[in-house]
């Protein structure tokens, strides 16, 4: 007997969703207008309270668009982690800014303290941590070292929707927080993101920038970009919201399932204080071949899976020019030894097992 694939994401797509396209599409109105303006007051009022939202087309046109309202341009250093998505270090040498790759702590994949110190220097404006995974980065510590350095701090959260460090929402820590709504990620719209501050100053210059520079029609007052969200995409996301809470409490209930029952794996921890939301749940496979693993879970057992990251940013044709000759174990080995398994809501419970003996077999055999 075949057995289906479990693959290792899944976008989370309903009825509700499709409507709400319909709904939109009927009236006429796509473009920016008042579908967006009431998603960007839901999402900052449920997931970063106290802050003020500012949709786009993407998470990497967040992370531009509030660099550059933060003042980051040419001369500029931001200190980033090296093991995550390429947008985070590319955001940065897009703004004509200099990327500073850091290493993580091997526990939670998130920007170490202790590299962040090794790594500033006369240039450095900023730090700008990314909440791995799900899981909140060490902030307290981040933005005591930016607060004595005189340095601004900037959240990726692309991956951290509802996730928290000691009762403050992710995307609530630092000058501004960019939010990805691609569609395997905990929440989306299609195609989109979000940029959360409390800065009004910020707030405003991101607004101006997405929109060609302009607040008033032809009344162009900076040099700006197209970087809108349509009604439609914030239709979608508007759905999501409603949906994202129990959607959250499903993976983490996934993710506590797989920690108590898989063997011969490092499995995830979440720190003191911390919220993990768990857009991945990744493990550490250390006794045996991954790529070799990956394929028996794949072929033997029907497991899909997946590698965030196996190239480190400093690594990349792209950003090597920034690191030249640079050291980061901690970021080398984790690239190494993860794999991500899936963890989405929809995972019934004949699929968390199978998931289970399919990790156990297979780490047993390469043991």
């Amino acid at each position: 007997m075949t057995r289906e694939m479990i693959p290792a994401a899944h976008p989370e797509i309903g009825e509700e969703e499709i409507e709400a396209v319909a709904r939109v599409m009927r009236t006429g109105m796509v473009a920016q207008g008042p579908e967006v303006a009431a998603f960007e007051e839901e999402f900052a009022a449920q997931l970063v309270p106290g802050t003020e939202a500012i949709a786009v087309n993407s998470g990497t046109s967040a992370l531009h668009l509030g660099l550059l309202a933060a003042g980051i341009g040419e001369g500029d250093e931001v200190i980033v982690p090296s093991f995550t998505f390429a947008a985070t270090g590319n955001s940065v040498a897009i703004t004509g800014a200099t990327p500073v790759f850091a290493d993580i702590d091997p526990v939670t994949f998130c920007l170490s303290p202790e590299s962040i110190e090794a790594s500033i220097t006369e240039k450095t404006k900023a730090i700008m941590p990314v909440h791995l995974y799900g899981h909140p980065a060490a902030m307290e510590e981040i933005r005591a070292i930016a607060q004595k350095h005189g340095l601004m701090v900037f959240e990726d959260a692309a991956q951290a929707h509802g996730a928290s460090l000691n009762g403050t929402q992710v995307g609530a820590f630092g000058t501004f927080a960019a939010f990805s709504l691609y569609p395997t990620k905990n929440m989306t719209s299609g195609e989109g993101g979000m940029v959360t501050t409390s800065d009004p100053e910020v707030a405003r210059k991101v607004r101006l920038l997405r929109n060609q520079g302009m607040e008033k029609r032809y009344a162009n007052e900076l040099v700006g970009l197209n970087n809108r969200m349509t009604d439609i995409h914030a239709a979608i996301g508007r759905v999501q919201l409603t949906k994202i809470g129990a959607w959250t409490q499903k993976r983490q209930e996934n993710a506590a399932f797989l920690s108590r029952n898989l063997e011969g794996v490092v499995v995830p921890t979440v720190c003191e204080g911390g919220v993990h939301v768990y857009h991945q749940y990744t493990i550490r496979v250390t006794d045996t071949d991954r790529d070799r693993f990956m394929q028996a879970l794949r072929e033997e057992w029907q497991v899909g899976s997946g590698v965030y990251y196996p190239i480190p940013n400093h690594r990349l044709p792209s950003l090597t020019p920034y690191a030249p000759g640079l050291d980061l174990p901690q970021t080398e080995s984790a690239a190494s030894e993860v794999v991500s398994l899936p963890v989405y809501p929809s995972l019934t419970e004949e699929q968390l097992d199978r998931i289970v003996e399919a990790v156990n077999a297979c780490a047993k055999a390469g043991a």
